[in-house]
């Protein structure tokens, strides 16, 4: 039920970056998120703006990881924005927003991904196990047609707002540092605010 907690060196991890972001409610590490937003969140393997994407806990990543995406590129290709994940010249607590992912599954469903490597657009890390998206919709079935893709187009806007300003959605205690309009992938921080 715990979540990841901040990084040593300050900063922030994955989950409650997501939380902050999104306002899902889901509890429990990165790697839990999928499992504990059953019957509460729609899941998928198709991507959204919006949505989070469940990494499975493995080897390298046993606590699992959560990102938002931020924008679908194409069916393969999402940028997202996520805490705590390292890379060449990234501290570990930092946010990283406008992230590159690259669906490498064989089947095309976002099972398996490469994320992009520190600011390099065109350097890639290992691939990662996913178990696919968590969508940010309401639960209400009866939902549909035009009144369903206007909440959606609120919501990616909202996603937007708070994407690029997220101090005022910030988990408590936490200020983020080095905001900037973004048109390449960049690191910001989140600092614990003064008591």
């Amino acid at each position: 039920m715990a979540s990841v907690p901040a990084a040593a060196s300050g900063g922030i991890s994955c989950v409650p970056y997501a939380r902050a972001v999104t306002g899902m409610q889901v509890t429990g590490n990165g790697g839990d998120w999928w499992g504990n937003a059953a019957g509460r969140y729609d899941r998928g393997q198709r991507p959204e703006a919006g949505a989070v994407m469940a990494f499975r806990a493995n080897s390298g990543m046993t606590r699992g990881h959560v990102a938002v995406v931020r924008q679908v590129l194409n069916p393969r290709e999402v940028l997202i924005d996520h805490a705590n994940w390292g890379g060449p010249g990234i501290r570990r607590g930092s946010v990283m927003q406008n992230v590159t992912v690259v669906d490498v599954s064989a089947r095309n469903d976002w099972s398996a991904v490469k994320v992009q490597s520190g600011y390099s657009k065109e350097a890639f890390g290992r691939t990662y196990p996913t178990y696919g998206f968590i969508y940010n919709r309401p639960d209400d079935a009866g939902t549909a047609g035009t009144a369903y893709a206007s909440q959606q187009q609120r919501r990616a806007v909202r996603y937007e707002q708070v994407a690029d300003a997220p101090d005022s959605a910030s988990p408590r205690g936490y200020a983020l540092q080095g905001l900037a309009p973004m048109t390449a992938a960049q690191a910001v921080s989140y600092q614990p605010r003064p008591r």
